[in-house]
């Protein structure tokens, strides 16, 4: 699979603090995954919808963080 690492780069503040949140989340292995999921894909969308971040972000940051079993 091709690293695509660099699309996480450049991000508005809050979508970098709610992706923060959520791998936080992951390690710490928190019960409220599910809440820090939806909120990052509320951020994504803000995003996307605002021209802060491309198509091709925001495909990656759903299929990476949103689109995974919990």
């Amino acid at each position: 699979m091709e690293d695509k690492g660099y699309l996480e780069k450049c991000l508005p503040k809050y979508l970098e603090e709610d992706l923060k949140r959520l791998k936080e989340g992951k390690k710490n292995k928190v019960l409220h995954l599910d809440c820090l999921i939806n909120e990052l894909q509320g951020s994504i969308n803000s995003a996307f919808v605002d021209g802060d971040i491309t198509e091709e972000q925001c495909d990656y940051l759903y299929e990476k963080y949103v689109y995974v079993e919990i």
